[in-house]
């Protein structure tokens, strides 16, 4: 799972082509693709499921452009294929009863986002009779998933008022923050991180709350993101916090502790790998490894990696939960367990002898097996 492609718009070379990764690379093996198409409402979209063998495939539906790629359609396809397979892992490791998916309509939702290209969307989605739930990703939000669940039963992400659980923020910056805290008890022996040093890289929702809970844990935050008005937010509500300038002089920071990448993918690689001054990485930023190898990278260099598909899991938590009659309490006592299963992992990491990546990887891995197993005996 820890090779899953450049963040959307970013160019690739030396790519495999999507029809290529999906049938013959080690990254493909996906059941199903449905390639969707409505003349009408300008829709182009791209429906990938990895595995059902939990259940059936949860993930996000992304609205991009992929405008900086040559060619838009097979990028989005990749992307599908490569998010798709990163749902599986997350799901198992969360512990949830579904399998992975993903989706992604292509196009500048600026432009061409509307009620009807949603609805026909919908109803692609229901086509599937229920093997793939969706939920928001980039460039989808909450009122979008209301419209899409009106011609779509399997949707979730959805507003209070149409009897979703609203914004996954919350339980998304609750399980990073129970990530460092395992993190910590197995470098330091000790979850407590009062004292402790940790820089937040992209304070948007996510990052935001994420420095509100450390705030609170008594720790010191360092902050920095692109956007001005976002640190100034966080400032007002946390005077305590301290800006920094840019990513650079965030992880080369004397005296820090936790990393905490919570923006763009692709950010530990071969260029920030050598000028981190933390202990830990742990943030809720998507495929934060540029390469397979950055985790090894990490790991000689003696610093500890929570894999970011585990830690970040309590969005998709928090969504799954959404389907049998949304339980805020109920899904956070779900989202708290993130911190046994880090632990988890850093413990068969260690034993191992591999990257925490590479031991998060062969958990998944051997849980969606057993299941696919015992389908398999029972039918």
């Amino acid at each position: 799972m820890t090779d899953v492609g450049a963040a959307p718009g970013v160019e690739r070379t030396a790519q495999p082509g999507a029809l290529e990764t999906l049938f013959h690379s080690d990254q493909g093996g996906h059941e199903e693709v449905l390639l969707c198409q409505d003349r009408t409402t300008g829709l182009k979209a791209v429906i990938a499921l990895h595995s059902t063998a939990l259940g059936p495939a949860l993930g996000g539906t992304r609205f991009h452009a992929y405008a900086g790629e040559a060619r838009p359609e097979e990028a989005a396809l990749r992307d599908a294929l490569n998010l798709a397979r990163g749902m599986s892992y997350k799901n198992a490791l969360a512990g949830l009863p579904h399998g992975g998916g993903k989706a992604v309509i292509i196009g500048d939702p600026d432009q061409i986002k509307t009620e009807e290209l949603l609805l026909a969307y919908g109803r692609f989605v229901d086509g599937l009779g229920g093997r793939y739930v969706t939920a928001c990703d980039v460039g989808t939000y909450v009122g979008d998933m209301d419209v899409v669940a009106r011609t779509c039963r399997w949707t979730t992400g959805r507003s209070p008022e149409a009897g979703g659980a609203g914004d996954s923020s919350v339980l998304t910056a609750f399980g990073v923050y129970q990530g460092m805290r395992a993190g910590a008890a197995h470098r330091w022996g000790s979850p407590e991180l009062t004292g402790r040093t940790v820089g937040v890289a992209g304070v948007g929702k996510v990052g935001h709350l994420l420095a509100g809970l450390l705030v609170e844990a008594g720790a010191r935050v360092l902050v920095t993101d692109v956007r001005p008005g976002a640190v100034a937010q966080v400032l007002a509500a946390h005077p305590q916090v301290t800006a920094v300038p840019t990513t650079e002089a965030l992880i080369t920071a004397e005296g820090l502790d936790i990393y905490a990448p919570c923006a763009l993918g692709g950010v530990l690689s071969d260029t920030t790998v050598p000028l981190l001054t933390a202990d830990i990485v742990c943030g809720a930023a998507n495929n934060q490894l540029s390469r397979p190898g950055v985790a090894k990278d990490l790991a000689e260099r003696g610093i500890l990696y929570a894999p970011d598909y585990v830690v970040n899991s309590g969005g998709v938590i928090q969504v799954a939960d959404e389907l049998h009659g949304f339980d805020f309490a109920r899904a956070k006592a779900k989202a708290a367990k993130i911190y046994e299963t880090a632990l988890e992992i850093f413990g068969h990491a260690a034993a191992e002898g591999v990257p925490p990546a590479v031991a998060a990887d062969r958990i998944a891995e051997r849980r969606m097996a057993q299941a696919a197993n015992a389908e398999r005996a029972y039918a």
